[in-house]
């Protein structure tokens, strides 16, 4: 059971805004064409992006190659199907991002894996 007290606490902490878009067969009722559009699912969902730069070096390396982590923290009320679209504003900057796979529900937030969105596969 979610504790709305805590959620909103910890929902009070988040500084950016998310919308959230989904790829989806739609067929037009009038010609009854079958193609794929983007649908929006959610929008203005308050949000926060993480970033963790993660050093990994391999037997043989000359140097450490950095990658980023990117993980986007937000209520665990909210259903966001993998590889949809996230476009994130956060500190006035908007970034897409597609998530990358299933998200870790806690009891008030889920963390979702996000890397940048490079197109509908």
């Amino acid at each position: 059971m979610i504790d709305m007290s805590v959620l909103n606490a910890i929902e009070s902490l988040y500084k950016g805004k998310m919308t959230v878009t989904e790829y989806h067969k739609t067929t037009d009722s009038t010609n009854k064409i079958t193609s794929k559009k983007e649908v929006t699912t959610l929008t203005d969902q308050p949000c926060k992006l993480s970033f963790e730069s993660v050093k990994s070096t391999t037997e043989g390396d000359a140097a450490a190659s950095v990658t980023q982590s990117i993980k986007i923290f937000c209520s665990p009320t909210i259903t966001i199907k993998p590889g949809s679209k996230i476009e994130v504003t956060q500190n006035g900057i908007t970034t897409a991002y597609s998530n990358s796979g299933e998200p870790a529900v806690y009891s008030n937030h889920q963390e979702i894996r996000l890397e940048l969105f490079k197109g509908w596969s």
